[in-house]
This record gives structure tokens, C-alpha cells and sequence, in this order.
């Protein structure tokens, strides 16, 4: 599926950073990021402009490649790795940050995920997370139809056992991410270190 979304020539949720994330990543310590899902390569591209090591996951070649092809044009350097995140070994105490935006996985594969978040993350390491809550389908302006790929403030609370959070909000915004995340969007953010 995400092949498909991306072989178009445009980048499907553009090529800007996500507005979250580019309000808040001074908030991630200096050093090496992993961004998570990360797609076409928007976020991972911001983050190294802004100096950080940044090494960028996602299951689909083609959206890599065309992540590649933005840090040429932003002349900057990211690492790229095809995995599936249900496989992907995140290590321990490897991170300065991990980055989250927009990943919709099934709630157990999330719950396996942010465990290896936590173990992951380096002392003062920094999670920095936005995903649609269920009253996303309300709006039906991204995310897909399933509840069980949507997060809230709660489910986050209870996964994430080991960091404190200095941001937890569950709220709806407007949200313009190229052709796929456009509109009035309900969703939860968080920042949270360990």
C-alpha cells in the first residue's frame, strides 16, 4: 500500500515538516535521531538541516528512495534503513530522540514498539509523538478508517512506563500535509524523556 501511495511524482504528505514536530524539536537533545515510519523524508530532512544525525526507518523502498532524493535537494545527509517495524531492532540506549508522526500501526504492534522506544532511548532521551486519536473518523481527513490504528492519551500513559512526559494533549487542529492529511484532524501529542 504505501509502494503505491508514493510512486506518484508529488510527495503525498509534502515536503515540508510536520507543524508539531517543527515547534518542538528544540525540545530533543542535540545527537542521533531515528525517525520512525518516516516515508518520503519531510521530517527526517528537517532534522538534519536543524543539525542532528538523523536515521530514517520505513517499510517502503520507494518512499526511501524519494527521501533520498529530498536530502540531495536540502543538501543534507540521512541515514535510510527498509524494515518493517514489527522486526526493527531499535537497540539499547542508542537514541537522543525517536520521532513519531503520523505512524498508524496496529495497538499490539504499538505496545511491542514503544517498548523498544523506551529501551531505545538514551538517559534524557526525548519520544516526540503525534498520531490520530479515534475521533479522527469523525473528520475523515487522513488516518484511515481503523480505531485500532488511532492512539489517545491514555494508551500513550500506559505504553510508555519509564518516561516522563512534558507534554501530553489530545486536541483537533488543522492540518495541511500534502493531499493526504488536509483539514480538521483530532489528534494526541506528545513529548515525553527518559
Amino acid at each position: 500500500m504505501w509502494d503505491e501511495r508514493y510512486r506518484a511524482e508529488a510527495y503525498a504528505y509534502g515536503k515540508n515538516p510536520n507543524q508539531f514536530l517543527e515547534e518542538n524539536y528544540k525540545l530533543i537533545p542535540k545527537g542521533k535521531v531515528l525517525s520512525l515510519a518516516e516515508g518520503e523524508g519531510r521530517n527526517a530532512v528537517f532534522l538534519a538541516k536543524q543539525g542532528y544525525v538523523v536515521t530514517a526507518v520505513d517499510s517502503s523502498q520507494i518512499g526511501l528512495e524519494k527521501a533520498r532524493k529530498l536530502a540531495e535537494e536540502n543538501e543534507v545527509s540521512i541515514k535510510l534503513i527498509k524494515a518493517d517495524l514489527a522486526d526493527f531492532d531499535l537497540g539499547d540506549h542508542q537514541w537522543d530522540g525517536i520521532v513519531s508522526i503520523f505512524c498508524p500501526l496496529p495497538s499490539a504492534l504499538r505496545k511491542e514498539l514503544h517498548k523498544k522506544v523506551v529501551a531505545g532511548l538514551k538517559t534524557n532521551g526525548v519520544y516526540l509523538i503525534e498520531a490520530y486519536t479515534p475521533d479522527q473518523l469523525k473528520h475523515d481527513t487522513g488516518g484511515g478508517k481503523s480505531v485500532d490504528l488511532m492512539t489517545t492519551k491514555e494508551s500513550l500513559s500506559h505504553e510508555l512506563i519509564g518516561l516522563k512526559f512534558k507534554h501530553l494533549i489530545e486536541l483537533e487542529r488543522d492540518i495541511v500535509e500534502g493531499i493526504y492529511h488536509t483539514g480538521l484532524g483530532a489528534v494526541v501529542q506528545a513529548i515525553a524523556s527518559k
